[in-house]
């Protein structure tokens, strides 16, 4: 098996269930999913030309640092979307996804992903890839296109379930999931 088809194999099955994945779907139930989608893409290639230039220095970064920031970001991402979930549907033109610019709905999605992707396991897991195999092209290549089938998956998915589901909801379920990533980092920091 090649590199590039290892890496993107790889990555795609850590992502699969993971707050990339999540967040891309939170965020393509409320946007159109082309600018959220570009948004991401940026974000995750600048995160993955990080994980493969600097290899295996990531790894060497404290783990109860990261964990702790992690625990918090998601902490208050969970506090945010039950906030945002509680007001009042606004039907206003400006609170609607199809009026919000593609620049602004791509620089949300970019600012979203690029945080919570910092320290992730597909980045650590580039990292150690590109470490082990020497080619960082291939290694970036196959890890952003495992990363991107994720999140068109969820792109597809997220608008879906507008259809079926009011965002309010949604919201909802997100804050929880982010809830559980907090608390599962804030166990992993804990643990001996």
């Amino acid at each position: 098996m090649s590199v590039l088809l290892t890496v993107l194999v790889v990555i795609f099955l850590v992502e699969l269930p993971d707050k990339t994945m999540v967040a891309t779907l939170v965020l393509s139930s409320r946007y159109r999913p082309l600018p959220v989608l570009l948004g991401v893409g940026i974000a995750v290639a600048l995160q993955m030309t990080l994980a493969v230039a600097v290899g295996k220095a990531l790894s060497l970064l404290p783990r109860a640092v990261t964990l702790g920031v992690v625990a918090a970001l998601f902490a208050v991402g969970a506090v945010l979307l039950v906030r945002e979930s509680l007001q009042d549907d606004d039907d206003s033109p400006e609170a609607t996804p199809a009026t919000t610019s593609w620049i602004r709905i791509a620089v949300v999605s970019f600012t979203i992903l690029l945080i919570a992707e910092f320290g992730d396991g597909s980045q650590l897991a580039a990292a150690a890839l590109s470490a082990r195999y020497g080619q960082p092209l291939l290694v970036f290549a196959g890890a952003w296109i495992g990363e991107m089938a994720v999140c068109v998956i969820a792109a597809l998915a997220g608008r879906a379930l507008l259809k079926v589901l009011p965002i309010h909801w949604l919201q909802r379920a997100a804050a929880a999931l982010f809830a559980l990533f907090a608390i599962l980092a804030l166990v992993e920091l804990l643990r001996p």
